[in-house]
């Protein structure tokens, strides 16, 4: 006996935390492979791969447990599985503001994801100025004996939205979450400063776009002008007497 434990009994609950952290992994592994292959059909199909970088990650034990603690859950599997729904999360990094909602709305159409929460801090942000688009999806795994439906928690955000919000962070933890009023002001004005660079790189992309199309339209008049030319050549030969 350990503790308060037999050794089956420790054996038996290492055996159920390894399974349950594992589920949690398999989700993610179903998510990336959901989206590679958007990745790749979009680059294909559209030349054009809207997603610039992904992160994956499963909290640890150790976070699971201060989050228990925190929000004073009954310490079992079950209850965290209820109640902690970030146990898995995913962080997808976009070009541009509308590449956020169209990922967004492909992974909703999809028939086995179910949209548990969503929450747009872009078109209302947080009081810090953060901005990102959370969504909390449920994914169904298969496990050699059953299938389990588990909580996945997906943000996504510009480069611009990840690059202020990894600095908050570093600032909050450097100063141990008490920041000076300043330069919380400062961080806010930075926020402010990110969405408007957001919008005018869109916007640059929009006319770049506009520009590339004429420019194809203009291309395809001249290869079919050009086209028609032997035509109207043996039209004139064919006539003549």
């Amino acid at each position: 006996m350990i503790g308060d434990f037999t050794l089956n009994e420790l054996r038996t609950l290492k055996a159920e935390l390894t399974r349950f952290m594992m589920a949690y992994k398999f989700a993610l592994d179903e998510m990336n492979t959901k989206i590679n292959i958007l990745k790749e059909e979009f680059q294909y199909i559209h030349d054009y791969n809207p997603i610039e970088h992904v992160k994956y990650r499963v909290k640890t034990p150790e976070s699971i447990l201060d989050k228990v603690y925190r929000k004073n859950l009954e310490l079992s599997l079950p209850s965290i599985k209820e109640n902690i729904k970030d146990i898995a999360g995913i962080r997808i990094t976009c070009s541009f503001i509308t590449d956020i909602y169209k990922i967004c709305d492909m992974l909703k159409g999809q028939k086995d994801i179910t949209v548990i929460e969503s929450k747009d801090y872009i078109k209302k942000p947080k009081p810090n100025g953060y901005r990102s688009l959370h969504l909390i999806i449920e994914i169904p795994i298969f496990m050699s004996d059953r299938e389990e439906r588990i909580p996945v928690e997906i943000q996504i955000r510009t480069i611009a939205m990840d690059f202020w919000a990894s600095l908050e962070h570093k600032i909050f933890y450097k100063y141990n979450k008490e920041v000076p009023d300043h330069l919380l002001k400062e961080l806010k004005e930075a926020a402010t400063s990110a969405a408007e660079l957001d919008v005018k790189m869109e916007k640059l992309n929009n006319e770049m776009g506009v520009y590339k199309e004429k420019g194809r339209l203009e291309d395809e008049l001249v290869l079919g002008q050009q086209s028609a030319l032997p035509y109207k050549l043996l039209g004139s030969l064919t006539n003549r007497d």
